[in-house]
């Protein structure tokens, strides 16, 4: 059974920067693309990048340039990068790989 474990959120000033990471515990099938969403309060979920088991990426738009999305294959991890945070960035970010889901990092911009 594959739990996903998030850490990484925390609060930033607009323009700064956090990396959430999520850890996968047990055997992840190389097949499973992975990806990042996030839900902020009273919307929808939304997904924000994805990579494919080839490593090919995609973001959202609003995101592109400043997020960046990557793998540890050794330690069986994948992060966020997150670069200019700004205030419409703040959400519950949540990782998921194949039909996994993390607990969710609170993410906060704010001043």
């Amino acid at each position: 059974q594959v739990q996903l474990v998030e850490s990484g959120g925390g609060l930033v000033q607009p323009g700064g920067s956090l990396r959430p990471s999520c850890a996968a515990s047990g055997s992840i099938p190389s097949i499973y693309g992975m990806g990042w969403y996030r839900q902020a309060l009273g919307k929808q979920r939304e997904l924000v990048a994805t990579m494919t088991n080839g490593g090919s990426t995609n973001y959202l738009d609003s995101v592109k340039g400043r997020f960046t999305i990557s793998r540890d294959d050794d330690k069986n991890t994948m992060y966020l990068q997150m670069n200019g945070l700004k205030p419409e960035d703040a959400a519950v970010y949540y990782c998921k790989r194949g039909p996994c889901w993390g607990q969710g990092t609170q993410v906060t911009v704010s001043s």
